[in-house]
């Protein structure tokens, strides 16, 4: 249990506490201004705002999904220079956001979360950050998002290695990587950016591909300056093409849910690749023998014409250990490097980035526990037994084939109502009931089968066991029609005994001997 807090510790109590100043926790931020409740705080662990668009600025890094559809439906923008914008253009229309709204107040940067224990006796979440602050907060939402720990893979030597070792979003500027040998392990959404970039001008690069991805053309095109006067002129035209955006992207669920319509894709696509790589034996090796759709499908226009350049090797053989001076694959070979790449993802399972991280709700109860088989929650936003605690994109909203910012903008809207029943019921927290997080659990289960995602291929969608508990396997507009009105009789309503009605550190005090007074289960 957390220890009591001394009389002299300096504790903040808020409304509301966010954690996370990406995509997600500056929505909420934003939204919670819009209707009123000025009294929250965002804690973010860097020294920036941004998240995953902060961190991933290696070379080619850009959006997957179109920019006009990769913005906040409230705050659209009329001068997208891209189809598909770089990582910087992203970077900046956060930023200029965050201004905008002047959120900079708001915002506790360094401020790493590291315990969020809810108060029983006083129905508020007390949250510790490594930098030393404690917030009492009555409303509690994780913001953090699933793409912000890096993935290191376990391979025999790896610190070993006397050369430059970096992961793709912790990117060295300062590594010129001009004449040197390189080697990049993954071929994941990263590496399938970087690697056409670096190619040029390195000595020689070997890309070490575990499992090929399917890969379709980008569109490329930039906006004239016609488009952006007339998006900026008559606002109906872009808010007209950011509709076109989401239902052409919709479209491409279809495949996914039906298995025999991606199997149509890939033909036109094993015809692609085929056009696009010079060697027979490279296209094999390239060719993906799982279903379209099954792991995240991917977009680049550069990626396959790199293995034509005499200075890329396309390496299929496993890696068996990485010596002080190179790799050295299954089949005995050493191959003498410069610098290792790590393309290798994120830690997307909560239960292992969590696994530090005290997240405590009521009766004991510890999502460490509770998501032994896997992480679940109702909708991906409210999970029984941790009241008043909200996520985004939780388990079962992540996508394959729309924007996130969509997803998100639902949830946020559906985190708004909770809060405003809470207030309207003179009630101390909110909780979904077990029931009402089973059932969806079994839709979820039940919309699953027979898609792409049942078909047996292995992604990061999936626990360790092979549970798939990160993508929504619907339309995203019937999330939307789901999270548009709250189901009262999905939760309970309780009151505290301690309930807090003052802000002040011996409020605090006593909530958290409370606390420590209560035994975990």
């Amino acid at each position: 249990m957390t220890p009591p807090i001394s009389p002299s510790t300096a504790v903040r109590q808020v409304e509301v506490a966010i954690a996370g100043a990406g995509f997600g926790g500056l929505c909420m931020a934003i939204q919670l201004q819009k209707h009123g409740i000025h009294d929250f705080l965002v804690l973010e662990k860097a020294k920036e705002v941004g998240g995953a668009w902060r961190d991933n600025h290696y070379p080619g890094a850009a959006c997957d999904v179109q920019s006009h559809m990769y913005s906040y439906s409230f705050e659209t923008k009329p001068d997208w220079s891209k189809r598909y914008a770089p990582w910087h253009e992203i970077q900046q229309y956060i930023l200029d956001t965050v201004e905008k709204h002047q959120l900079r107040s708001k915002i506790h940067f360094n401020q790493e979360v590291v315990s969020a224990v809810f108060n029983e006796g006083t129905g508020r979440w007390v949250i510790k950050t490594a930098g030393g602050e404690t917030i009492m907060a009555r409303h509690w939402v994780l913001a953090s998002g699933p793409l912000h720990v890096p993935a290191i893979p376990d391979i025999p030597g790896l610190d070993s290695f006397k050369g430059k070792v970096m992961h793709s979003a912790q990117w060295d500027h300062g590594c010129d990587l001009k004449g040197k040998r390189v080697a990049s392990i993954g071929t994941g959404g990263s590496a399938i950016q970087y690697v056409p970039e670096i190619a040029p001008s390195v000595k020689q690069l070997h890309v070490f591909q575990r499992t090929p991805a399917w890969v379709i053309p980008r569109d490329e095109r930039s906006y004239s300056e016609f488009r952006k006067w007339l998006f900026k002129a008559l606002p109906v035209t872009r808010t007209l093409h950011r509709w076109r955006c989401y239902w052409t992207n919709e479209s491409r669920v279809w495949p996914i849910l039906h298995p025999w319509l991606a199997k149509v894709g890939e033909a036109g696509l094993k015809r692609f690749i085929a056009c696009q790589v010079k060697d027979p034996a490279l296209v094999r090796k390239l060719t993906p023998d799982y279903t379209l759709g099954c792991k995240r499908v991917l977009i680049s226009n550069k990626w396959y014409p790199t293995f034509n350049r005499p200075n890329v090797e396309l390496v299929t053989d496993g890696i068996r250990e990485i010596t002080p001076d190179g790799v050295i694959t299954s089949d005995g070979r050493e191959r003498k490097l410069d610098c290792i790449i790590l393309g290798t993802g994120f830690v997307v399972d909560p239960r292992i980035y969590m696994k530090g991280f005290e997240l405590r709700g009521l009766h004991g109860h510890t999502v460490q526990e509770d998501w032994q088989v896997s992480p679940t929650s109702y909708l991906g936003i409210t999970t029984s037994h941790y009241p008043n605690m909200y996520q985004l994109v939780g388990p079962h909203t992540g996508l394959g084939h729309n924007s996130i910012l969509f997803m998100i903008e639902a949830q946020v809207n559906y985190i708004l109502q909770c809060m405003k029943l809470v207030k309207d019921k003179g009630a101390d927290y909110i909780d979904v009931k077990p029931e009402a997080m089973t059932r969806f659990l079994g839709e979820m289960t039940q919309a699953l089968t027979g898609t792409v995602w049942s078909s047996g291929c292995k992604s990061w969608y999936q626990t360790a066991d092979g549970i798939n508990f990160a993508i929504w396997p619907k339309s995203t507009w019937r999330y939307w029609l789901e999270t548009r009105r709250v189901n009262e009789a999905d939760y309970v309503f309780g009151t505290c005994p301690g309930k807090v009605t003052s802000i002040g550190a011996v409020g605090a005090v006593a909530g958290e001997q409370a606390m420590a007074r209560m035994a975990p289960r």
